[in-house]
């Protein structure tokens, strides 16, 4: 997909403006942006978490997996329990739906015991 092609699907699908802006470049900075905060201990919480897993989603939509396969990787060796479903993509083998971050604290680690998932 042309980055035209992106932007245009995000303003379609309802993605907030700064997202549509944004368009591939700003996708996948975003998701690098989250793996980072993963790394460091995601300090919000899980619905902000799973905000998140959405826009890895809409990365795989639009066929931007191997843009992102580093992150991928480093997202991938920081999740624990990754039997445990924490959220619903619609993607085929949305490894990222699976487990939680194995530093999570504060807030995100609140919500996860709240829901029964640590």
């Amino acid at each position: 997909m042309t980055d035209p092609e992106i932007v245009a699907y995000l303003a379609d699908n309802g993605y907030p403006a700064h997202i549509v802006r944004g368009g591939k470049a700003g996708l996948i900075a975003r998701y690098r942006k989250f793996v980072e905060e993963v790394e460091r201990g995601y300090r919000y919480g899980l619905e902000d978490y799973r905000n998140d897993l959405d826009l890895r989603g809409v990365i795989a939509l639009l066929g931007l997996d191997e843009e992102v396969r580093a992150e991928d990787d480093r997202l991938r060796a920081m999740l624990a329990e990754s039997g445990r479903r924490l959220w619903e993509s619609n993607c085929e083998n949305p490894f990222w739906d699976f487990g939680y971050p194995r530093n999570a604290r504060g807030e995100l680690k609140r919500d996860l015991e709240a829901e029964g998932l640590l």
